[in-house]
């Protein structure tokens, strides 16, 4: 008998193996927990159970790696894989577990409550019976914390057997019992729900079906999403604001698969005086309400680690957990978990989700570049954008501020900064080289689109633009300067390029350093022409038409800012004079002033024709 034992649980583990072509994520995982706990014997698996809690998990690689789930630590156990057991005296689990009827099976894995309600309602006979059913059987420890009225507690079975790989992801099911929906969600780290009861125990095969165990007795679900919303008492103010947007609460009220993210009324009255300008206006409300969607169902027990979802405004929210606890962008705000409903599940927060296109644009300012808010704010330049008008705000980073900037006079940090709020809206995708866009302090800025950046004049940008219902933020390297004098006025008057600007008068291209024009001119100073003896200068200055040619390849066309040239890349810029000019940009840099990796050092400024 022992020998047919082990032949049978060999023959099992063969089967498991053949079918991995077709294995689920759940299938997937269990595997991969049999690779870990190998060395504890044949058909182990490694178990993850929260420390303090009676929380068990296949694991995932990463959570393996982490030694915790949901930033908890976790305890590692070993157990006997489904469908194997121990036999005395013998390491591992080599006996595959004896098949039985659905009804004897629930004895087999312990889920004894659900085998007495299985006789209390009188089904023994058909889970006894021929025929090939599905049984959802919550564990002993899922009965003695129900808190609800057993008699609204759902006997979950359907007529049908269904492996955990053919539960689909979103696939819905009809209880025999009740006719009322099973909702399955398998996700991709091997987590399957039902009504977002977890599968802790899967594919008990039975001779008439197949027992999977969940951790939680599922409940009866009639409602909608929208049904749920208008009859809970703690989501009056949520309703209300659903009711200004129909097609909203229309999709509420149809098959789909959704999560919604509802604020509670206490969260409504925190921000009650924000939510009042977002309430008045369509645009917005859509927005405000389409933020706390996501167009899939994200039970709570399928958290495990933090992820991001896009919702349905089309930015994103990240959901993570931390203990039993469910947070929103890192924040624990979860009132209380999985309202499954006929279309999703519902989680109740106690503070409201604002997305960026709902705020106004001195609200997108943030912690990075909180000194340009405040002395926005300061200088009084926040009252100075109307209410009723857009702008855009171009904001430098925190450490732009630094004690020389900061004990600049007032009145010139003011004109400065004015001209780092634009008169109107401009996202990033609306930018575009040679763009002019005006400031508040009425300057028109330069736009210059570079292959991996965009600059404003001397300065350029970093990721992490945001768009606001009036306005739009761009994070800045440095201070923005704004030109007043063409490259032969900065020239002369820097009194460091005396030679070359004699070598440009004698060549006759004095004229291009101060016509209007787009240029980027590499000019050498002085020191530059050290070792170059008089001999060499007479030669030099005797062809004319050499002298421009060797002058010409210092100008290009267009205008390139240092920060705009890819790093760690020879960058090539066509020069006037027809060749290229090789650039290696290096990562030192200033507020007004850069060097390149060149055969001589060069000095660089923002002219209005012009950058050094």
């Amino acid at each position: 008998r022992m020998k047919i034992l082990f032949a049978a649980s060999l023959l099992l583990l063969a089967l498991s193996h053949l079918s991995q072509v077709d294995a689920s994520a759940y299938d997937k995982i269990v595997s991969h927990s049999r690779i870990r706990a190998k060395k504890q014997g044949i058909n182990m698996c490694a178990i993850q159970e929260i420390i303090g809690t009676k929380k068990k998990y296949f694991s995932t690689c990463r959570n393996w790696y982490m030694g915790s789930i949901c930033g908890k630590k976790a305890l590692v156990l070993y157990e006997c894989c489904p469908g194997y057991m121990q036999l005395e005296g013998m390491r591992g689990c080599p006996a595959a577990v004896p098949i039985d009827t659905i009804y004897g099976t629930l004895g087999v894995v312990k889920a004894d409550i659900t085998k007495q309600y299985v006789d209390m309602s009188k089904l023994t006979e058909q889970t006894q019976g021929a025929g090939s059913y599905t049984m959802f059987a919550p564990s002993d420890e899922a009965w003695e914390q129900l808190d609800a009225v057993l008699s609204y507690a759902l006997l979950a079975y359907h007529h049908k057997r269904f492996l955990t790989k053919d539960l689909k992801n979103d696939m819905t099911l009809e209880s025999m019992h009740s006719k009322l929906g099973l909702y399955i969600n398998h996700y991709s780290n091997g987590i399957i729900t039902v009504n977002c009861a977890r599968i802790i125990h899967g594919n008990q095969v039975a001779t008439n079906g197949v027992v999977h165990v969940i951790d939680r007795v599922i409940a009866p679900v009639k409602n909608t999403i929208r049904d749920v919303i208008g009859t809970n008492e703690e989501l009056s103010s949520l309703n209300r604001a659903v009711k200004k947007e129909s097609s909203l609460l229309g999709k509420l009220g149809q098959p789909g698969q959704y999560t919604l993210f509802a604020p509670t009324n206490k969260a409504f009255e925190k921000h009650k005086e924000g939510l009042k300008r977002i309430l008045q206006d369509k645009t917005l409300v859509q927005a405000f309400l389409k933020y706390h969607l996501l167009s899939s169902v994200q039970c709570s027990e399928a958290i495990l680690a933090g992820s991001r979802y896009e919702t349905l405004e089309g930015s994103s929210i990240e959901i993570g957990c931390d203990g039993d606890s469910l947070t929103v962008n890192g924040i624990k705000m979860v009132l209380k978990k999985d309202i499954v409903t006929s279309n999703g599940v519902i989680h109740l927060i106690d503070q409201v989700l604002m997305p960026d296109s709902v705020k106004q644009v001195t609200e997108l300012v943030g912690e990075s570049q909180s000194t340009f808010g405040h002395q926005v704010t300061k200088l009084g330049l926040a009252a100075a954008m109307g209410p009723g008008a857009q702008y855009t705000l171009l904001a430098p980073l925190n450490t732009v501020f630094t004690d020389k900037v900061m004990s600049m006079d007032q009145h010139l940090l003011k004109i400065i900064l004015k001209n780092h709020i634009l008169k109107l809206k401009v996202t990033l995708s609306d930018l575009y080289n040679g763009q002019l866009l005006e400031t508040l302090g009425g300057k028109f800025l330069r736009v210059f689109v570079y292959r991996t950046t965009v600059c404003i004049e001397n300065a350029c940008m970093v990721r992490g633009s945001k768009e606001g219902s009036n306005g739009a933020l761009h994070l800045m390297k440095s201070l923005i300067s704004t030109p007043s004098n063409s490259m032969y006025e900065l020239l002369q008057k820097n009194g460091s390029f005396t030679v070359f600007l004699s070598l440009m008068e004698i060549a006759g291209l004095t004229e291009l350093l101060k016509q209007e024009g787009a240029y980027t001119i590499f000019a050498p100073m002085d020191d530059a022409f050290d070792g170059v003896t008089e001999q060499d200068m007479k030669t030099l200055t005797s062809d004319i038409n050499a002298l421009r040619i060797i002058l010409l390849y210092h100008f290009s066309n267009g205008i390139f800012i240092s920060g705009g040239l890819e790093g760690s890349v020879t960058n090539l810029l066509e020069t006037m004079q027809g060749s290229n000019l090789q650039m290696l940009s290096n990562t030192h840099t200033h507020t007004n002033t850069h060097t390149h990796t060149l055969n001589i050092v060069h000095y660089y400024f923002t002219c209005f024709n012009c950058y050094f």
